[in-house]
């Protein structure tokens, strides 16, 4: 395969979606290795032609989890989220928490009211009240976010 361009716009891609492969020097497939087509950093392309090379080619899961780097048990979760939900379901899931979720609708009530009786109020004094009304630690910088987005929603 040739060597790749310092400026890989596909690679640049990969990165903002999430789906670079970090450890695409374990897939050992010869299809990646002498054919341009298959990338070996595209993590998505990489768990298709895994659950593939099973499923067409007659490979053992062993075989194939091994040649592309993954584990049997990884091998299997990846089979049913496929089954389940086709390519989206190779997508590497976001990590962590969703939403706010300690900074909810009655939280952001409180914080806002007290804003609204207070501008100078300091975030500490914020911290200190909302853990005597709701018994939640709170960071700082979870309430600056909060509030940043309650901005943006207004505008």
């Amino acid at each position: 395969m040739p060597p790749r361009k310092k400026n890989d716009p596909k690679l640049e891609s990969l990165k903002s979606l999430g789906t670079v492969n970090p450890r695409p020097e374990r897939v050992s497939d010869p299809l990646f290795k002498d054919h341009e087509f298959f990338d070996s950093r595209d993590l998505i392309q990489v768990k298709y032609e895994m659950l593939r090379r099973v499923k067409e080619d007659g490979w053992s899961i062993t075989q194939a989890a091994a040649a592309y780097g993954f584990s049997r048990s990884s091998f299997y979760e990846l089979q049913t989220e496929f089954d389940h939900a086709g390519l989206m379901g190779l997508m590497p899931e976001r990590r962590g928490p969703r939403e706010a979720h300690k900074l909810s609708g009655p939280v952001m009530t409180f914080i806002e009211e007290l804003k609204q009786k207070d501008q100078s109020i300091r975030t500490a004094d914020v911290i200190r009240l909302i853990k005597e009304k709701f018994g939640i630690e709170v960071h700082r910088r979870s309430i600056e976010r909060a509030l940043t987005r309650a901005k943006k929603k207004l505008q």
